[in-house]
C-alpha cells in the first residue's frame, strides 16, 4: 500500500519541462548543504509541503505556513503584517523564502541558527500559530496519513523531529535564480540600457549597495540598523542581547525577487520600491548605530527610477509561478 500511495505522489510532483526539477542548483549558485539526518528525499519533501499548506499547524486549524507566505509573492506577504489564529495582528513582515536554505542563521534579528529550528518561533508564538510542537505531533499521530508519510520519509511516527525536518527538507528546495537579470549574465537575454545604467549604480561605490546586496543572494546577511527609525518600537537585535548597541539592528535582507515582495521593511512600513529608493537617498534617520554605510546618495530621479528598474529584473517569474511548489500539485 505504501508503494501505491507514494509512486502517486511521485507523479504528482513531476516538475513541468518548463520548470526546474526540484533541487536543481541555479547556475552560479553553492551546492545546498543538508544537516545530518535530514538529507534531501522526494518523500521527506512531499511531507514537509504537505505541512507547509496544512493549517493542522495552528491551534485552531485557521492557518498555515502558507498563510503568510505565498507562492505568487515569492512565498512573502503583500501586507505589513501577517495576521496570526483569531487575526491577531503579526508583529513582523513576512519575508521571503526563496533560497532560505542558504541563509547562516533565521529571523529578522538572526537568533534561531537552522531552518529546523525556525519552524518552533511561529508555531508557539501567541500572534501566529500559538501552538505547541508536542500538541501538534499528538494530532498528527490521528491521522493514519500522516503516520504513513511519515514512516515512509522518517521511520517513526509524526514527532517534532518529522515536523521540523520535514517542512526544513520542502523550504530548502525553494531555490530561485533564474531572474532576467540572471538570464543577461548568462548571454540569454538582453536589458534595456536603463536597467543596465541602473546596474551600474547599483554595483558602484557611489551607492554601495552591493556591499550589503552582494553575493548571488544579493545579501551578506550581515544584522544591521538602516537608519530607518530615529526611535524603534521594535528593538530588533536588542531583543536577544537588551544591548543598545544593536537596538533597530535586522538581517539584511536577499533582493532577489524584490518587486514581488512589498511592503518593504521589517515592520513593512514602505510600501514601493520607489519608496525604499527615496530613503537610502536620502540617507536614512539619525540613530547612534545606523551603519556607516548609509548615506545620502544625491541620486537624480532619473538615477533613481533606473535602480528600481533593475530591481525589477530580479524577479524570477519562473520560481513564483512554478506549479511544483504550489499546493496543489
Amino acid at each position: 500500500m505504501l508503494m501505491l500511495v507514494f509512486s502517486c505522489s511521485k507523479e504528482k510532483v513531476k516538475p513541468d519541462q518548463h520548470f526546474p526539477a526540484i533541487m536543481e542548483i541555479p547556475e552560479g549558485f553553492p551546492e545546498v548543504q543538508h544537516p545530518e539526518g535530514n538529507a534531501f528525499t522526494l518523500t521527506r519533501w512531499e511531507l514537509g509541503k504537505r505541512l507547509f499548506y496544512d493549517p493542522v499547524m495552528s491551534i485552531d486549524s485557521s492557518i498555515s505556513c502558507a498563510s503568510c507566505h505565498l507562492p505568487n509573492l515569492a512565498f512573502s506577504d503583500s501586507r505589513a503584517f501577517s495576521p496570526g489564529v483569531e487575526q491577531r495582528p503579526g508583529k513582523r513582515n513576512a519575508p521571503t523564502l526563496a533560497n532560505v536554505a542558504y541563509h547562516p542563521y533565521y529571523t529578522r534579528e538572526g537568533g534561531v541558527p537552522t531552518l529546523e529550528m525556525q519552524v518552533l518561533v511561529p508555531i508557539q508564538e501567541h500572534n501566529e500559530f500559538d501552538f505547541n510542537i508536542v500538541l501538534l505531533a499528538e494530532r498528527l499521530l490521528q491521522d493514519t496519513s500522516y503516520v504513513l508519510q511519515s514512516q515512509e520519509a522518517y521511520g517513526r511516527n509524526p514527532d517534532p523531529f518529522v515536523i521540523t525536518r520535514s517542512l526544513a527538507c520542502f523550504e530548502r528546495s525553494l531555490l530561485s535564480g533564474n531572474s532576467k537579470y540572471d538570464a543577461y549574465l548568462r548571454e540569454q537575454e538582453s536589458m534595456t540600457a536603463d536597467e543596465i545604467a541602473g546596474m551600474d549604480l547599483f554595483f558602484s561605490e557611489r551607492t554601495a549597495c552591493s556591499h550589503c546586496h552582494g553575493g548571488f543572494n544579493f545579501t551578506n546577511y550581515a544584522i544591521e540598523n538602516n537608519g530607518l527609525y530615529e526611535s524603534y518600537s521594535d528593538p530588533g537585535k536588542a531583543r536577544l542581547t537588551n544591548e543598545e548597541a544593536d537596538i533597530g539592528k535586522f538581517k539584511v535582507p536577499s533582493l532577489r525577487n524584490i518587486a514581488v515582495t512589498a511592503p518593504y521593511m521589517h515592520d513593512g512600513s514602505l510600501a514601493s520600491l520607489e519608496a525604499v529608493i527615496t530613503h537610502y537617498n536620502e540617507g536614512g534617520q539619525l540613530h547612534p548605530n545606523k551603519s556607516e554605510l548609509i548615506q545620502p546618495l544625491q541620486l537624480s530621479e532619473k538615477e533613481q527610477r533606473q535602480l528600481v528598474l533593475f530591481l525589477n529584473t530580479l524577479t524570477d517569474e519562473l520560481f513564483i509561478s512554478n506549479p511544483t511548489f504550489k499546493k496543489d500539485n
